[in-house]
């Protein structure tokens, strides 16, 4: 699959006059920018309409009427305008550097990078200026963006940096949840503005970025000549005199400078940065010189510009002024560009072969038992130490006269508490990395993985839909909601990738796409709901273990017994649906049949883990991966290692989470992130070296 910008478009020489017509269409966006603003005005609690901004604006307005108008909603349509052409810059500025039309300061980790940064400045109790803000964002967003490129290569495909820049982003989020979570008083608000909202106190932050913006965006404009000769290729641009690696560096440095000013005025926009050049481009088929780099930087800065103020339009029309001001406007915009990378996505057309081949060796049974053994007693050690250790340390004493009823009151408390988590940890970890070993054998992609295609997204927002709506929602309740979201995401993702017998590239890209809507979706359940239902969704999204009971691993358990009878009883299947699309058919295997079992299975072992631990990330992709690294590429013997390998994975970040930083707790599912991420990259940096 191929989804890299059209290079045929750039080898065309627009006609001296067709300016004219780049130059019309720049003056139409920025007239439908300017209606979209002042639109965006007369929107708010206070009852100002037109006529009062108008008289507002001229000076003839009342002292509360302009008091309004120049204290909150001028300042919050500056706001929009400001961020939505940084990031739009941005995005056409990397889509065109890169040559990829799914690079954007989010794909490429920049917002999460920059929101990150500013998290730690926030919990060091340093009190920073706004520029020295901004300075901290763009150091965090430039080092995220570099190690994307590095992993992901300038113009190599889309999905490789759309892994690299989701993996990373994802452990990024990690590290500032944790933040979050240990250190509520000094990241007061910290969560609501990292999901990205313009709303503004007066023009100090417009005003103090502004500058940030513009000299982003005068550099990008006066090497748009280099880069226009860098869209023909690195050989013709070289023959014309361009230092391809010096441009690169300083456009994507620039880019991140202008995602730096957004990030530091409004938090973490989603997606702008890939709708709005995804909005121009089309134009370049009915305006030629629209494909001038000049011009479609300029576009896509006024279609950020009217992607954000229409998402702010929208949001309060749909949701109503009073709830509008809870919500972020990056919520909005996170959805709209989860749709538009889906779409991308679909309508991309298959190139193949896209994930890291892995060459596996055949081991000996009895390197294989050795395996099992070994994992078998790594395992029990975890559990084992997940019972003793905590914020009260116990003995192996403590924990027989528990057994036998004849523990004090203190010892009892613990143990009934500690028991069922530990359960918990190792059931779930079990069942994600069953659930991952499925979906890597029925789509043949080993980066393949429950919580990347999007099924443990959709689970936990059926989940968070009962925490948050029925505070007194069962085990089974929740387990339920998050089956049943599981089951929506699953048919979304494996319905739209289906077309041409599920492509690697396809079904990655449409998961990616469809974890960034329910994560959008998470975000704006937590921020409308009751404060302390948020507080506990926002602790269950982190895979904390806190609280559970043996009624809550009970379904897990259930489902688990019954995927591991159909997977040992199916293993040959599975490696033959893994092999290759012709070889089942000669054999009488039915791939559409098998695939359906199997992805079902997966969904089913996806929706009960994440509703007993919460979101846990990345266990489906390590478990099984490593599983074949030991054992080889058998599922029958790849599968039970890799359950083996996902329990103790999970088991043993839910005995860190409790310990590490005790009494205070992290959720086993930031811990997993943070672990499975630098393996992750190593992945697709072996990847990368091989090829």
């Amino acid at each position: 699959m191929t989804v890299t910008a059209d290079r045929q478009e750039v080898r065309v020489a627009a006609p001296p006059r067709a300016g004219r017509g780049a130059v019309a269409v720049v003056v139409a966006l920025a007239a439908v920018v300017v209606l979209l603003a002042l639109v965006d005005l007369t929107q708010g609690t206070a009852a100002v309409g037109p006529r009062e901004v108008w008289r507002a604006l001229t000076g003839s307005a009342t002292a509360g009427d302009a008091s309004v108008v120049v204290a909150s909603r001028l300042p919050r349509t500056a706001a929009g305008l400001l961020v939505g052409v940084a990031l739009g810059a941005a995005g056409a500025a990397l889509q065109t550097v890169s040559r990829n039309v799914l690079a954007s300061p989010d794909t490429l980790a920049v917002n999460a990078g920059a929101y990150a940064a500013l998290a730690v400045a926030s919990v060091t109790g340093l009190s920073l200026p706004l520029v020295a803000s901004s300075g901290v964002a763009f150091v965090g967003g430039l080092v995220a963006a570099g190690v994307v490129l590095a992993l992901s290569g300038l113009g190599s495909g889309s999905v490789r940096l759309v892994l690299a820049g989701s993996a990373l982003a994802l452990g990024l989020a990690s590290v500032t949840s944790a933040l979050l979570l240990l250190f509520p008083r000094e990241t007061a608000g910290l969560y609501q503005w990292g999901q990205g909202s313009i709303g503004q106190n007066g023009f100090s932050s417009v005003a103090q970025m502004t500058p940030v913006v513009l000299v982003g965006l005068v550099v990008v404009l006066l090497m748009t000549r280099r880069l226009d000769a860098l869209g023909l290729g690195d050989d013709a641009a070289r023959s014309v005199g361009v230092d391809v690696r010096t441009t690169r560096v300083v456009a994507v440095v620039a880019s991140v400078l202008l995602s730096a000013g957004a990030v530091t005025v409004a938090g973490p926009i989603g997606f702008v940065g890939l709708c709005a050049p995804a909005f121009v481009r089309p134009l370049r088929r009915l305006v030629p010189s629209v494909r001038r780099t000049w011009a479609f930087v300029s576009l896509a800065g006024l279609a950020g510009a009217a992607v954000v103020l229409a998402s702010d339009v929208l949001l309060r029309a749909v949701v109503g002024a009073d709830a509008s001001v809870q919500v972020p406007t990056g919520i909005v915009t996170s959805i709209v560009g989860a749709v538009v990378l889906v779409v991308l996505a679909v309508r991309a057309q298959d190139r193949g072969g896209s994930a890291p081949a892995e060459r596996q060796r055949v081991v000996s049974r009895r390197r294989f038992a050795v395996v099992v053994a070994l994992l078998v007693v790594a395992v029990a050690g975890v559990a084992v130490a997940g019972v003793l250790l905590g914020d009260a340390v116990l003995l192996l004493g403590d924990v027989a006269n528990w057994l036998s009823g004849r523990a004090g009151p203190v010892v009892t408390y613990v143990l009934d508490t500690r028991v069922p988590r530990v359960v918990a940890a190792l059931l779930a970890g079990a069942a994600l990395a069953l659930a991952g070993g499925l979906v890597q054998a029925v789509t043949r992609n080993p980066l393949a993985e429950p919580s990347i295609l999007g099924v443990s997204g959709g689970a936990g927002l059926g989940a968070v839909v009962a925490v948050t709506t029925l505070p007194a929602v069962s085990g089974w309740g929740v387990a339920g909601s998050a089956f049943a979201g599981a089951v929506v995401a699953a048919v979304v993702v494996f319905g739209l990738a289906a077309r041409g017998g599920f492509p690697q590239d396809r079904l990655v890209l449409v998961g990616v796409g469809v974890a960034a809507a329910t994560a959008a979706s998470i975000s704006l359940l937590i921020v409308l709901t009751d404060p302390f239902d948020g507080a506990k969704a926002l602790t269950w999204l982190s895979g904390s273990t806190y609280g559970r009971s043996f009624s809550d691993s009970a379904p897990v358990a259930a489902v688990l017994v019954a995927a591991l009878a159909v997977a040992a009883a199916r293993h040959r299947q599975l490696d033959l649906v893994a092999l290759d699309d012709d070889t089942p058919r000669l054999l009488g295997v039915s791939l559409s049949r098998s695939r359906l079992l199997f992805l079902s299975v997966a969904v089913l072992l996806t929706a009960t883990a994440v509703s007993a631990v919460g979101v846990v990330g990345f266990v489906g992709l390590v478990a099984p991966h490593a599983a074949r690294s030991l054992v080889g590429a058998r599922h029958a013997r790849v599968l039970p290692v890799a359950v083996v390998l996902g329990a103790a994975l999970v088991g043993l970040a839910d005995v860190l989470g409790r310990t590490v930083i005790a009494p205070a707790q992290l959720g086993a599912g930031l811990l997993t992130a943070v672990i499975g991420t630098p393996y992750f990259v190593w992945l697709l940096w072996r990847g990368r070296a091989g090829r």
